[in-house]
């Protein structure tokens, strides 16, 4: 998910390091926050693979920065990730925002049509976050006001992300 966040924004315009965390703190920071001591690993490693560029540039104030860039491989490999994600990036609601977020970079609108396929078919599948035994549970059916709320509110999210998978694959689709 970091990688592929890393890949998405610098798509998107070259970053130095500080303002490439800070958007990534705004998109997944609230359920991970994004610590240096990960993301820099992760950009060497995606500058090791070739896939991001680092320049130095001047500070304003301080110390010269480092801005990334993506190489034509690094762009190449978000559209990959994109067309091609793992299932749990479907399944995650958190990795599934972090695909959607930069989806719009995948210009073939059939591959986009695809992914949000894959994620329609997971969501309608049966599911709850409670079972009696194998049979998933409606908040119907629970005593508990907690996990009927949990189920109540997973349900309204539910339906306006079905609701909104399927209208923009018709849109994509048209």
């Amino acid at each position: 998910m970091l990688e592929l966040a890393i890949l998405g924004f610098l798509y998107d315009a070259p970053l130095h390091g500080y303002e490439l965390r800070k958007r990534i703190t705004a998109l997944t920071g609230h359920v991970r926050p994004v610590a240096e001591s990960t993301l820099y690993p992760a950009i060497k490693r995606l500058e090791k693979a070739g896939l991001l560029a680092r320049a130095t540039q001047p500070g304003s104030v301080a110390a010269p920065r480092h801005v990334l860039t993506l190489t034509e491989e690094g762009r190449q490999e978000l559209r990959r990730r994109l067309a091609e994600p793992a299932q749990r990036d479907i399944t995650d609601e958190n990795r599934w925002f972090t695909v959607l977020a930069f989806l719009r970079h995948l210009d073939d609108s059939a591959a986009q049509a695809a992914v949000l396929r894959r994620r329609l078919a997971f969501l309608e599948e049966p599911a709850s976050f409670f079972y009696d035994g194998d049979r998933p549970l409606r908040a119907e059916e629970l005593d508990d006001p907690f996990r009927r709320g949990v189920l109540t509110i997973a349900r309204a999210t539910s339906r306006a992300e079905l609701s909104w998978l399927r209208d923009t694959i018709r849109s994509l689709d048209g």
